[in-house]
This record gives structure tokens, sequence and C-alpha cells, in this order.
């Protein structure tokens, strides 16, 4: 079975705090579905068509599991947060076999 990896671009952030809010229970609920944080940053470089924006990447297990950890409700409850204070660029793809 192939693991699963959420893709996050930020694409702005108007309130930091906000951000800042969310950071520990969308943690929290990210360890607590079996993610682990892999990445978190700005890239060091950024080729071609890529923007020096801040991006992290979380391992699951499987694809099933990234997809659930996002749709729990404890996930859900953590981007309460984020609404009006980021937009972000989410993706969850499988690894490759």
């Amino acid at each position: 079975m192939n693991k699963g990896y959420w893709i996050i671009a930020w694409k702005s952030i108007t309130d930091a705090a906000a951000v800042e809010r969310y950071i520990a229970p969308g943690t929290d609920a990210i360890l607590a579905h079996g993610g682990r944080i892999l990445a978190a940053g700005v890239p060091a470089r950024a080729y071609e068509e890529g923007l020096s924006s801040r991006l992290v990447l979380v391992e699951f297990d499987s694809l099933q599991l990234a997809v659930s950890a996002y749709e729990s409700a404890d996930y859900q409850a953590s981007l309460t947060h984020l609404v009006g204070a980021a937009e972000r660029d989410v993706r969850i793809v499988e690894g490759a076999g």
C-alpha cells in the first residue's frame, strides 16, 4: 500500500494571530491521525513557476489515512481559525509505488 501525502502551499496570510491559533490544534490533529510532518517552511529555492511561499509536507501510511485525517472532525475544527485569515492550496496525493 502506497503512502499518502498532504502538500500544503500557503498562498497568503492576512491574520497571523489566527494562523498561530490554528497551529497547535491542527498539528495535534495531524499527529493523532498518524501524520508525520516531513517538511515545513519557505523553500530554499523556487524554480520555473514556483513561489517562495510557506510549504508543508505531511506523510501518512496510506492515501486513505491522509484523506480521513483531513476530513476528521478535529482537523476540520482547527481550520475554523483560518477562515478569513489565510488562503492555502491543499492537495492530497498518493506516493509512488
